[in-house]
C-alpha cells in the first residue's frame, strides 16, 4: 500500500518544480495560492507501527500466560498429592492412638476415681480423633473427585486431538506428494515449519514458507516468508481453529503466497 502511494514531500516537489520550470517568469496565478496538502502519512505509519507494537506485545502476554497457568496447574497437582500423602499419614496416626486410647481404657476400667477421669479425657480425644479423622476422609474424596475430573477432561481433549490428526495426516501427505509442500521441525516444542516448493515460474528455487504452533487449543502464525498481509492471515486461522480444516488452511496460504509472488 506505502509503495504506491505518494508522500506529501514528493508530491509537493513534484508539482513545484513543473510549475516553476513551465512558468517561472509568469505573472503569479490563482495556484500560489492553493493551500499546501498534507496527507499525514507521517501520522499513518506511527499509528501502524504503534498497533504492530501492541499486537506484538499483546500476543507475548498471551503466550506467558498460558505458560503460567499450564506451570500453576501441574505444581497444584503435585502440591494435591504431597498433601494426600500427608493426610493419609496423619489417618494411620490418628488411628493408631484410637486403638491404643481403646486398649488403655480397657485396661484401666478397675482402677480409681482418677484413672475413671483419665478414661474420660481419653474418650474425648478419641472423639475428637474420630471427628477429625472423618473430616480428612471428607477433603480426600473430594480431591479425588477434582483430580478424576480433571483427569477424564484432559483424556477427553487428547483423544480430540488424536480424532483430528488421524484426520489431517492424509491431507498433509497428499499436499507433500502432490502439490510441492514440505514439513519441517523448527526445534521449538509443538511448532512446525509448511515449506511451498517451486512458487517462483521466474526463480523456481525459490520457496515460500510459514510457521504454526500447534500446542494450545488454539492454533497461531507465528510468522511468514514472504510476509504476509496480517488481517488475512488473521482471518485464515480463525477458520482453522473453528473448523480444524487443515487442508483448506494450506490451500489458502498457498493461494496468499502465490499473490505476493506475482504482485
Amino acid at each position: 500500500m506505502t509503495a504506491t502511494m505518494m508522500t506529501p514531500s514528493r508530491f509537493g516537489a513534484s508539482v513545484t518544480g513543473n510549475f516553476t520550470t513551465q512558468y517561472s517568469n509568469a505573472a503569479p496565478s490563482m495556484a500560489d495560492s492553493l493551500p499546501s496538502v498534507d496527507f499525514g502519512f507521517n501520522d499513518l505509519r506511527e499509528r501502524m507501527a504503534q498497533f504492530t507494537a501492541r499486537f506484538d506485545d499483546f500476543i507475548e502476554k498471551g503466550r506467558k500466560r498460558v505458560l503460567e497457568e499450564r506451570n500453576a496447574f501441574k505444581i497444584n497437582i503435585a502440591e494435591i498429592s504431597e498433601t494426600q500423602r500427608h493426610r493419609r499419614q496423619a489417618i494411620q496416626s490418628l488411628e493408631s492412638k484410637t486403638s491404643t486410647h481403646a486398649s488403655t481404657i480397657a485396661k484401666e476400667m478397675a482402677e480409681t476415681n482418677e484413672m475413671h477421669e483419665a478414661i474420660h479425657a481419653f474418650k474425648q480425644q478419641k472423639e475428637e480423633a474420630i471427628a477429625r479423622r472423618d473430616g480428612l476422609r471428607e477433603e480426600i474424596a473430594a480431591l479425588q473427585a477434582q483430580i478424576k475430573q480433571r483427569r477424564d477432561a484432559q483424556a477427553a481433549y487428547q483423544r480430540s486431538l488424536d480424532a483430528q490428526a488421524r484426520h489431517n495426516i492424509p491431507e498433509l501427505r497428499f499436499w507433500e506428494q502432490c502439490l510441492g509442500l514440505r514439513i519441517e521441525g523448527t526445534g521449538v516444542a509443538d511448532q512446525l515449519r509448511f515449506v511451498y516448493l517451486a512458487m517462483d515460474e521466474r526463480d523456481p528455487e525459490r520457496t515460500c514458507h510459514f510457521e504454526l504452533w500447534m500446542g494450545g487449543r488454539e492454533y497461531e502464525i507465528v510468522e511468514s516468508e514472504p510476509r504476509l498481509d496480517v488481517e488475512d492471515m488473521q482471518v485464515l486461522q480463525g477458520r482453522l481453529n473453528e473448523s480444524r480444516e487443515l487442508g483448506a488452511f494450506l490451500k489458502g496460504m498457498r493461494c496468499m503466497f502465490m499473490a505476493v509472488l506475482k504482485g
